[in-house]
């Protein structure tokens, strides 16, 4: 196979497309051009794909509803029907996010077994000839005469440089945008000084979960500010999610600040804490919160959790008021569901709540201004800090990545850029392979019975 070949240092291959980032959006990006013809290689730096939902052990979905309107779906969709298949999850549910918070919010969610997920996204991506790269790290975007024509990347065997007629940034972090000199924001002193924090997530076993669900929330609440006040727990929730008739919690209860994750350093360091306050957080939750007296760390995350790095200049600028006042666009390729959801940076708290209705993502805001041959997906898309807020859910990730993978398969196929690509023939391959651009859209799939 192409993408198995070549020496170090040297062209290991020649792709119509290349996918950055095996997460969320990288994964569903790669199938959704490998579906519409284009020889795919997605390159992922760790042992799985999946991203935050299996390394970092964020095991739910966010971002499929607004309300009772689900807005995502297609291949996204697709994935979590292939989830419950293979016993991975029991399906969608009411979940109560940061629940012993101050401003909680009650939404659709999907939780999910993460080890299933992995098998799945294998089994996925696998299926229609994705050539899938592990444990290799993105070194650099390949640049000519103004267009990202490929990718170097580092693995056990050396560097490697892999061309492609389009690649794909699902980095999360603009690796390959920065690289190819995409101006990008995020990057700026007062705001790394701000980040939001980082979560590093665990999983617990011998958890009485019925128990925990049944105790009011202001009980809860109670015993959050407890665990605050005495420095053993380190935010206002004790959220967590449990496989499918299981007896485990996978926790969200870290909270780690004041630290850079484009900062090599600040991110080694956001692991080593994470871990101290997991011990910190297992010890208030076994000696003071029912449910928990018999719990046993079972896992931890391999690794941290990141909300906020780097997000390119693009065409254009989603902003916080474009979600709200639900402004449409010729070109929207994805919707997005919210909740936007904003971290204290140093504080304990959240900024939480849902859009009116499910909005527009137009295509312009992944597309960088000034460089061509690129097209970039996730979270790291043109937008506002507040807007990022409500668009970078994983479900949403996943629409904006088959938005990403169709749209870099009809530049293969129509022989033009993504600069020059017609945003109508994207909205028309998406529609036909299943995805809601519109509340109608919307509408009518819910009407058909599809969920």
């Amino acid at each position: 196979m192409p993408g198995r070949a070549g020496q170090p240092g040297g062209t290991s291959g020649d792709y119509d497309v290349i996918v950055a980032g095996g997460g969320a959006s990288g994964l569903i990006a790669a199938v959704a051009a490998a579906r519409n013809g284009a020889k795919t290689l997605l390159v992922e730096r760790e042992a799985c794909l999946g991203g935050t939902a299996t390394a970092a052990y964020v095991a739910q979905y966010v971002g499929f509803y607004n309300g009772n309107t689900q807005a995502v779906w297609g291949m996204p969709y697709e994935l979590t029907r292939r989830i419950i298949a293979a016993g991975g999850s029991s399906d969608f549910g009411h979940y109560t996010m940061a629940e012993a918070a101050e401003n909680p919010v009650t939404i659709h969610h999907f939780p999910f077994n993460p080890e299933i997920v992995k098998i799945v996204a294998d089994e996925m991506a696998g299926e229609c000839g994705v050539d899938v790269l592990l444990h290799a790290q993105i070194a650099g975007a390949l640049v000519e005469d103004g267009a990202v024509c490929g990718i170097t990347v580092e693995g056990i065997g050396g560097r490697r440089d892999y061309r492609g007629k389009v690649v794909i940034d699902g980095t999360g972090d603009a690796v390959v945008a920065h690289s190819a000199g995409v101006p990008v924001m995020g990057e700026e002193d007062e705001i790394r000084r701000s980040r939001q924090p980082i979560t590093l997530a665990f999983r617990l076993s011998n958890v009485d979960v019925a128990r925990f669900r049944a105790m009011p929330r202001e009980r809860k609440r109670e015993l959050a500010l407890k665990g605050l006040a005495s420095n053993e727990l380190f935010w206002e929730s004790m959220s967590f999610c449990s496989t499918p008739n299981g007896h485990d919690a996978i926790c969200l209860m870290s909270r780690i600040t004041g630290l850079d994750a484009l900062d090599d350093f600040d991110l080694s360091a956001a692991e080593r804490i994470g871990r101290q306050q997991i011990k910190s957080i297992v010890g208030f939750l076994t000696r003071e919160v029912p449910g928990f007296e018999r719990a046993i760390l079972a896992s931890i995350a391999s690794r941290v959790g990141v909300r906020e790095t780097r997000r390119i200049e693009g065409q254009y600028l989603l902003s916080e008021d474009d979600i709200m006042q639900q402004r449409r666009f010729e070109d929207t390729i994805a919707l997005g569901c919210g909740p936007m959801d904003v971290h204290e940076a140093h504080g304990t708290g959240i900024r939480l709540y849902m859009p009116p209705a499910p909005f527009d993502i137009p295509m312009r805001c992944m597309l960088p201004r000034d460089v061509d041959g690129l097209i970039v997906t996730g979270r790291a898309i043109c937008a506002t800090r507040e807007a990022n807020g409500g668009a970078r859910h994983m479900a949403t990730a996943m629409a904006l990545g088959q938005a990403a993978g169709t749209m870099a398969a009809v530049c293969r196929r129509d022989g033009v850029t993504p600069r020059t690509l017609d945003a109508q023939h994207v909205r028309v391959l998406l529609r036909r392979d299943g995805a809601a651009l519109s509340v109608d859209d919307c509408a009518r799939l819910m009407g058909a019975g599809n969920s």
